[in-house]
Protein backbone atom coordinates (compact mmCIF):
# COMPACT_ATOMS: atom_id res chain seq x y z
CA UNK A 1 0.00 0.00 0.00
CA UNK A 2 2.89 2.34 0.72
CA UNK A 3 3.86 2.25 -2.97
CA UNK A 4 0.49 3.83 -3.65
CA UNK A 5 0.78 6.41 -0.89
CA UNK A 6 -1.73 4.61 1.35
CA UNK A 7 -1.73 3.33 4.88
CA UNK A 8 -4.00 0.74 6.48
CA UNK A 9 -5.96 3.61 8.03
CA UNK A 10 -6.90 4.81 4.51
CA UNK A 11 -8.86 1.64 3.83
CA UNK A 12 -11.75 0.20 5.73
CA UNK A 13 -12.06 -3.59 5.62
CA UNK A 14 -15.24 -3.46 3.59
CA UNK A 15 -13.64 -1.17 0.97
CA UNK A 16 -11.77 -4.06 -0.63
CA UNK A 17 -13.85 -6.36 -2.72
CA UNK A 18 -12.39 -8.52 -5.46
CA UNK A 19 -14.42 -10.38 -8.04
CA UNK A 20 -13.61 -14.09 -7.79
CA UNK A 21 -12.38 -14.30 -11.40
CA UNK A 22 -9.83 -11.53 -10.69
CA UNK A 23 -8.51 -13.05 -7.47
CA UNK A 24 -5.66 -15.03 -9.12
CA UNK A 25 -4.41 -11.93 -10.97
CA UNK A 26 -4.53 -9.91 -7.76
CA UNK A 27 -2.56 -12.59 -5.91
CA UNK A 28 0.14 -12.55 -8.60
CA UNK A 29 0.20 -8.74 -8.72
CA UNK A 30 0.62 -8.52 -4.95
CA UNK A 31 3.36 -11.16 -4.99
CA UNK A 32 5.23 -9.16 -7.65
CA UNK A 33 5.28 -6.12 -5.36
CA UNK A 34 9.08 -6.15 -5.13
CA UNK A 35 9.58 -6.72 -8.86
CA UNK A 36 9.16 -3.20 -10.24
CA UNK A 37 11.62 -2.04 -12.86
CA UNK A 38 12.87 1.40 -11.85
CA UNK A 39 14.55 4.15 -13.90
CA UNK A 40 15.65 7.64 -12.82
CA UNK A 41 12.11 8.88 -13.50
CA UNK A 42 10.54 6.20 -11.31
CA UNK A 43 8.95 2.79 -11.91
CA UNK A 44 8.09 1.93 -15.50
CA UNK A 45 6.75 -1.61 -15.26
CA UNK A 46 6.91 -4.99 -13.62
CA UNK A 47 9.81 -7.36 -14.25
CA UNK A 48 8.03 -10.05 -16.27
CA UNK A 49 10.95 -12.44 -15.95
CA UNK A 50 9.79 -13.10 -12.38
CA UNK A 51 6.21 -13.76 -13.45
CA UNK A 52 6.40 -17.52 -14.21
CA UNK A 53 8.27 -18.27 -10.99
CA UNK A 54 5.89 -16.24 -8.84
CA UNK A 55 2.81 -17.75 -10.49
CA UNK A 56 4.21 -21.24 -10.04
CA UNK A 57 4.87 -20.60 -6.36
CA UNK A 58 1.23 -19.56 -6.03
CA UNK A 59 0.07 -22.75 -7.75
CA UNK A 60 -0.96 -20.98 -10.96
CA UNK A 61 -0.08 -22.94 -14.09
CA UNK A 62 1.20 -21.59 -17.41
CA UNK A 63 -2.17 -21.75 -19.17
CA UNK A 64 -3.93 -19.96 -16.31
CA UNK A 65 -1.14 -17.39 -16.21
CA UNK A 66 -1.71 -16.60 -19.87
CA UNK A 67 -5.40 -16.08 -19.19
CA UNK A 68 -4.83 -13.71 -16.28
CA UNK A 69 -2.03 -11.72 -17.94
CA UNK A 70 -4.36 -9.02 -19.39
CA UNK A 71 -5.80 -8.42 -15.90
CA UNK A 72 -2.29 -8.21 -14.47
CA UNK A 73 -1.34 -5.67 -17.16
CA UNK A 74 -4.40 -3.56 -16.28
CA UNK A 75 -3.38 -3.54 -12.60
CA UNK A 76 0.18 -2.65 -13.57
CA UNK A 77 -1.00 0.27 -15.72
CA UNK A 78 -3.22 1.64 -12.97
CA UNK A 79 -0.48 1.27 -10.35
CA UNK A 80 1.96 3.13 -12.61
CA UNK A 81 -0.57 5.92 -13.09
CA UNK A 82 -1.10 6.23 -9.33
CA UNK A 83 2.64 6.19 -8.64
CA UNK A 84 3.25 8.84 -11.32
CA UNK A 85 0.53 11.00 -9.84
CA UNK A 86 2.12 10.79 -6.41
CA UNK A 87 5.39 12.11 -7.86
CA UNK A 88 3.70 15.25 -9.23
Amino acid sequence: MAAFGLTAADLAEDDLQVWPDLWPALRVFEALGTQWRIAPGGPYGLDYTALPVVASMLGIGRRALGALFPDLRAMEAEALAVMAQSRE
